[in-house]
């Protein structure tokens, strides 16, 4: 090993790796950099050192990058929760596509070489795009704070002014720590004191109508909380609480009552509204979602004979953009709320050529298919784990003639394609920048049977 943990070292930056840091070599040893972008010249201490890679604090910027920019955000490096502000928008752009690119080259799915991977498609204000947020709370000092836990450790930031999250769910959640505050509510300590954990907020970009669920690990009355809450904020429709009184990092627990108001509120994609309760998945970038749709959309290119499958289907939204333009869809999520929306959506939107069943996709498929229904285009829409073994394995048995695959992680999506691209021919991947200034990428890939 030529470098040792807390030595000084300079380092010529080459590229940029998949969380945004810079990568360099010193004396043959691969270095990881946050904050340093690709071209610079920088030096840095060693944190970390492996039998493979180290890394490295950024000390000092000898030479800066032409697209180096100053954050706007005061607490972007304590934070962490984004990654790449410092790097001018259009080149996160560039170096969006480039992710693709280095999860192709590391899992080399046949062809990978000459897959056609298109620009990203960016937002033209990549500020307060996040139409929903999660924070934790904590006390401090008895002061009720609501933030973020820093990268790999237990130190919540305090987010007060967020620049990527909407100013209204901030605003919200600024004044539900303060009510916490206020009416003395018991904030949850892992050693010992039980009390709310965390506040999830949401706003309908198209309605402006906003929910909100108090995590909370025992039982609490809200009622004064709610009552001045929803006075000053007439756009909450709907506050919910979610008992979790697991000590696992997990957010929510499986018990979610409504306390006050409707059951969900109305949101709108493409030409179509549909409602969201709660606990329901949608995606955190509104504006971007159009274009992620109209993206799966045009890659899938369906016709009136065609049968759908839309796995992780959510409250249906992704599917409802198909279903006047196929003869049926289906859907399933792990969510039965979500299932329970997507019914309510698709009884509301008029279409009577779809079902939806609450469940995994990879037992509820092969069930499908061995009851007879069959599917000539599958959408798939996973989390960052991708697609599970036992559905890939449905996949390449029964060979839909079509499949579009949206993706939020380019390394399980490379890692799945190594499979199927045995029985698919890739005709094109399409990068749409659902989430500015972080170094993750949303991806439509556009698969068709060989």
């Amino acid at each position: 090993m030529t470098i040792v943990v807390k030595q000084r070292i300079p380092l010529k930056i080459k590229r940029m790796g998949i969380n945004g840091e810079g990568i360099g070599f010193y004396k043959k040893q691969l270095v990881f950099v946050p904050g340093a972008l690709k071209g610079e010249e920088v030096f840095c201490q060693v944190t970390k050192v492996e039998r493979n890679f180290a890394e490295a604090r950024l000390l000092k910027v000898n030479k800066a990058s032409k697209f180096r920019v100053n954050p706007r955000c005061p607490i972007y490096e304590e934070c962490g929760g984004c990654q790449i502000m410092h790097l001018r928008y259009d080149k996160q752009l560039e170096f969006k596509a480039d992710l693709l690119k280095q999860a192709l080259k590391k899992f080399q799915p046949q062809g990978f070489e000459k897959y056609d991977i298109r620009p990203t498609i960016g937002m033209e204000k990549p500020e307060h795009y996040r139409a929903k947020l999660q924070f934790q709370t904590r006390l401090f000092k008895n002061q009720v704070k609501a933030g973020l836990y820093a990268e790999g450790s237990h130190h919540l930031v305090q987010l007060d002014n967020c620049l990527v999250q909407d100013q209204v769910t901030q605003a919200i959640v600024n004044d539900v720590a303060q009510l916490l505050q206020k009416y003395n509510l018991p904030i949850y300590n892992e050693r010992q004191i039980a009390g709310v954990r965390t506040v999830m907020v949401r706003r309908g970009q198209a309605s402006g109508q906003v929910q909100l669920i108090l995590v909370t690990s025992k039982s609490l009355d809200f009622s004064r909380l709610i009552e001045e809450l929803t006075d000053k904020y007439p756009a909450i429709r709907t506050v919910a609480v979610n008992l979790n009184k697991s000590k696992s990092s997990e957010i929510y627990g499986e018990e979610t009552r409504i306390v006050w108001g409707q059951e969900s509120i109305s949101e709108e994609v493409l030409d179509y509204h549909f409602a969201l309760s709660p606990r329901a998945f949608y995606q955190l970038n509104p504006e971007q979602t159009q274009q992620l749709y109209s993206q799966a959309v045009q890659a899938l290119d369906v016709n009136e004979s065609d049968n759908l499958i839309d796995a992780y289907c959510g409250v249906g939204t992704i599917g409802f953009a198909f279903a006047d333009k196929v003869k049926s869809v289906r859907g399933m999520d792990i969510i039965p709320q979500a299932i329970a929306d997507a019914k309510k959506n698709a009884k509301a939107l008029g279409f009577d050529n779809t079902y939806y069943e609450a469940g995994k996709a990879e037992d509820i498929i092969p069930r499908w298919y061995r009851e007879g229904y069959r599917a000539n285009a599958l959408i798939v829409d996973p989390p960052r784990t991708g697609l599970d073994n036992k559905l890939l394995a449905t996949i390449l048995k029964y060979q839909p003639e079509k499949m579009v695959y949206v993706s939020c992680n380019v390394s399980t999506l490379a890692r799945d394609l190594v499979k199927l691209v045995k029985v698919y021919d890739v005709k094109y991947i399409q990068s749409v920048d659902m989430f500015p200034h972080t170094a993750r990428t949303e991806a439509v890939v556009k698969l068709v049977r060989k």
